[in-house]
């Protein structure tokens, strides 16, 4: 659950951080500065997160105002999408995403585009969970937005 913020931070980052507050949270963040997204969608994207944490992450981001929860009428389909608090957070999470393209081969680590992956499908065709090597037009893409 979301945590009670306090009501001083002795420096901007420090509050800034308090309120991303881990992993999970900017990468959610990253994923809906590209486009709204449905529970499932989101749940593919993040294979490794339990439903658990996506439901108290999305709660938590909703509670702190960056996204939005909408219902579609006459459905049970319910979308998230940044705010525009949320989408003032957008550059900041495009320079954590270069920055992890530019430097992961630095590491020895690759890099997934699951974003590609969910909308040709292959994810699901190749049975990968996040394992695939980002592909240069999909950089591109990401990069430009």
């Amino acid at each position: 659950m979301a945590k009670r913020l306090p009501t001083y931070f002795h420096c901007p980052t420090e509050f800034t951080l308090a309120v991303l507050d881990g992993k999970w949270k900017t990468v959610i963040l990253c994923y809906l500065k590209e486009r709204p997204f449905r529970y499932a969608e989101l749940r593919k994207l993040v294979p490794r997160l339990s439903d658990k944490v996506l439901t108290e992450r999305l709660r938590d981001l909703t509670k702190s105002g960056l996204v939005v929860r909408q219902e579609t009428a006459g459905s049970r389909a319910t979308t998230y999408t940044l705010t525009h608090q949320g989408r003032s957070l957008s550059a900041l999470l495009q320079h954590l995403y270069s920055w992890g393209v530019d430097n992961s081969s630095l590491f020895g680590v690759r890099v997934g585009a699951p974003l590609a992956d969910l909308a040709s499908g292959s994810e699901a065709e190749r049975g990968v969970q996040g394992r695939s090597r980002a592909r240069p037009r999909d950089l591109a893409r990401m990069r430009s937005s």
